[in-house]
C-alpha cells in the first residue's frame, strides 16, 4: 500500500509525474474493458431480450420464479408459473429469458 502511494506522489526531484499519470490511465482503462464494458454489453444484451419477448418464452425473474409467458403488455408479463397458477411480472424485473424452451 505505501509502494503504491508513493508511486502516485512521484519521485521527490519532481519526475514522476507523467509516470502517475500513464499508471492512472492504465488502471482506468483496465477497469473500462474488463470491468465496465462487459457489464454494459451484457445490459444491453438482456433489455433486447425482453423487449422481444413473446407468448411462450420461459423467463426467470430477479426473485428467482421461473415462468412460461403467456400474455405481454406494455410494460408487464402474465406468466404461468405451474399448472393453473398465473402472476404478473414487470418486465424490470425479468432477469433472464429462454426463448421457447420447454
Amino acid at each position: 500500500m505505501l509502494n503504491i502511494a508513493l508511486l502516485l506522489m512521484g519521485s521527490p526531484d519532481g519526475g514522476g509525474g507523467w509516470s502517475s499519470l500513464i499508471f492512472l490511465g492504465a488502471i482506468f482503462a483496465i477497469f473500462y474493458f474488463f470491468i465496465i464494458r462487459p457489464q454494459t454489453k451484457r445490459q444491453k444484451e438482456l433489455q433486447e431480450m425482453v423487449d422481444n419477448i413473446e407468448k411462450g418464452d420461459k423467463i426467470v425473474t430477479s426473485g428467482g420464479m421461473i415462468a412460461k409467458v403467456t400474455t405481454v403488455d406494455e410494460d408487464t408479463v402474465l406468466a404461468e408459473i405451474d399448472k393453473g397458477v398465473k402472476a404478473r411480472f414487470k418486465k424490470s424485473s425479468i432477469s433472464d429469458v429462454n426463448p421457447n424452451q420447454d
